[in-house]
């Protein structure tokens, strides 16, 4: 049987140091872009593929998050944000949400400084397909090509495992995962997904896959320089009302 992902957690709690001094007093997914906030571009994505309900992690200047949501929702689907007063890394915060998800079978996950418009629907085809642990959305070009995968397995994440892939890709900053890997996480403790990741590739070969999806435009807001030139150029997802 097929999993319905009813449910996407976007990862808003970063403090967005390479962004600064425009995130001094905003968080990096709520900045200005072309007149709304960078997290609303991923929200709408998620909504193309029917995504019920949004989850989003909140550390740096909390309060903003509910000026930006406050009726907690999000074009009339349920919008909840989980605090984290200590930041709990890119694992941990997916653990902190685990009571959040009692009912889901699978998750959507999606950093929320990405903009993209790539096509979600091959994300999840591809998980449905292997059912491996987690599916990593992966580009053949971008800045750090450092996921080493062969066919559609992931060997390597930034050199750690040492093991040879038939190539490098980009990961994409989205992914769909099973909701039985958080259970090897312990709650409330900071935890990076690249090492609960390559945890598993070590225990399971095979839990942790790839699929390229090079269609459509990416763009990692990751520095001043890129928030620039899309504020400028805006070659992206188009305004919606």
């Amino acid at each position: 049987m097929k999993k319905r992902f009813k449910t996407a957690f976007i990862l808003g709690a970063g403090l967005g140091e390479r962004l600064r001094p425009y995130t001094d007093r905003c968080p990096k997914p709520l900045l200005p872009l072309r007149g709304r906030p960078i997290i609303t571009y991923a929200l709408d994505h998620l909504l193309e593929i029917g995504v019920e309900r949004f989850i989003i992690n909140t550390h740096h200047c909390p309060g903003m998050y509910d000026k930006a949501f406050p009726e907690g929702s999000w074009r009339g689907r349920p919008l909840v944000l989980r605090h984290e007063p200590s930041l709990l890394d890119t694992g941990g915060g997916l653990k902190n949400i685990e009571d959040l998800l009692p009912c889901d079978e699978a998750i959507l996950c999606y950093n929320g400084d990405i903009v993209t418009n790539l096509p979600l629907a091959n994300l999840i085809a591809a998980h449905e397909d292997k059912r491996p642990l987690v599916t990593l959305a992966l580009r053949t070009s971008g800045p750090l090509l450092n996921v080493r995968i062969t066919q559609d397995e992931i060997r390597d994440i930034r050199g750690i495992t040492g093991m040879a892939g038939e190539r490098g890709c980009q990961f994409a900053g989205i992914y769909a995962a099973d909701t039985e890997l958080l259970a090897s996480l312990p709650p409330g403790k900071p935890e990076s997904l690249v090492s609960l990741l390559i945890g598993e590739i070590l225990k399971k070969p095979g839990s942790v896959r790839g699929v390229v999806i090079d269609e459509g435009f990416w763009h990692d807001l990751g520095t001043v320089a890129v928030y620039r030139k899309l504020e400028a150029q805006g070659v992206f997802l188009p305004q919606k009302s």
